[in-house]
């Protein structure tokens, strides 16, 4: 494809003033003509052609070196929002964890053992995030969406997981001891080997949990839970729950 096209040669200066019927127009003549022939010499000069090919290759260059850099530009993505979880490991308020921690769940990167303990959480959105061994003790989660999220072996005591949603989450051998999951929706949740001792799952949606094998109980509220599977508040009280005997503050 030819970029750099050659101009016609202008008509000669005596032709052209012959055309000219006004004295500005003369004027402006002298002006542009000197141009016209530069513009002509500058079009059949190869080199300048080859400045075009040079320029747009350079655009197809800078093009490809940007795909090309995509991943390692990802990877300092990810290394900054990582920076932001550790550094403020160990600290209350949010600094950036929110927006760290759902950047990296959306790429698809596993927050196994994050420790956000004592954080400030509230409304984040960590949907199927691999968080196995992770420390959520005394975190602020409440209204926040936990689907399918996997909290094998995770520790959750004394975390406020007020309206949020755990619908089957993965909660295995976890530890939910004193945490509070008023109003949250637990359908389908695995609780297998989990410890709920003294947490309160007053009106929790607890419809189609995995039950059987919890490990303990004791002194957690089970008052108004909601869509219990058949056997389990029966279970739960004899092993230490509280499932009657007054109203549950949860709203």
């Amino acid at each position: 494809m030819i970029l750099h096209a050659p101009r016609e040669r202008p008509e000669a200066w005596r032709a052209r003033r012959a055309a000219l019927t006004s004295s500005w127009m003369v004027l402006f003549a002298l002006i542009e003509y000197p141009f016209e022939w530069l513009a002509y010499v500058l079009s059949r000069w190869s080199f300048l052609e080859v400045l075009d090919y040079l320029g747009s290759f350079s655009v197809l260059v800078a093009v490809i070196f940007y795909f090309s850099e995509s991943g390692n530009r990802l990877k300092q993505k990810h290394y900054q929002a990582w920076q932001v979880i550790n550094t403020a490991e160990g600290k209350g308020g949010s600094g950036g964890r929110i927006d760290a921690l759902q950047e990296l769940n959306l790429d698809g990167v596993a927050l196994i053992g994050v420790d956000v303990s004592g954080a400030f959480l509230q409304g984040v959105r960590l949907p199927l995030a691999k968080l196995e061994r992770a420390n959520f003790n005394a975190v602020d989660a409440r209204n926040s969406d936990f689907e399918r999220a996997e909290f094998t072996t995770a520790d959750l005591t004394s975390g406020n997981f007020r309206n949020s949603n755990l619908s089957h989450a993965d909660l295995q051998d976890s530890d939910l001891g004193n945490g509070d999951f008023c109003s949250a929706n637990l359908t389908g949740a695995n609780l297998s080997g989990a410890t709920l001792d003294g947490a309160d799952l007053g009106n929790t949606d607890l419809a189609n949990i995995r039950w059987q094998t919890i490990k303990s109980v004791k002194g957690a509220s089970l008052r108004q839970a909601r869509n219990a599977p058949q056997g389990f508040l029966q279970w739960a009280a004899e092993h230490g729950a509280v499932t009657s005997g007054g109203n549950s503050d949860c709203p």
